[in-house]
């Protein structure tokens, strides 16, 4: 039997984890990730894009190099700083299918780090 339609074209994961103050990690919530998720989901309303989710997420473990989203179903991975930075996510890769090379985080971007 073949899987159903899809509900939502796209999901934004937006991980508004928090660590404790001074951890070593730092947490993509401590620079700003729930403003930030919150002007997307907004943003995104204003674009009258009904078939994309703007979701919070837990830890995505990437918060070093946060504020961190990953965009499904394309697995695509972006550092986020600011509203301008949410603007051209939704136009440049959620409406036209493109990718904003500049804020792609790759695999090898995730610093070494002795903790989990």
């Amino acid at each position: 039997m073949p899987d159903p339609p899809a509900y939502y074209r796209c999901h934004v994961f937006c991980c508004t984890n928090e660590r404790p103050a001074g951890h070593p990690r730092g947490c993509c919530k401590e620079k700003g990730s729930e403003r930030l998720r919150n002007y997307m989901k907004a943003r995104a309303k204003e674009f009258g894009l009904s078939d994309v989710r703007i979701n919070i997420a837990g830890c995505l473990d990437r918060c070093e190099l946060g504020p961190t989203m990953v965009i499904y179903p394309e697995g695509v991975w972006y550092s986020v700083r600011t509203n301008e930075d949410v603007d051209e996510i939704l136009r440049t890769h959620v409406m036209q299918g493109g990718r904003v090379k500049r804020l792609i985080l790759k695999p090898e971007d995730d610093p070494p780090r002795a903790d989990g």
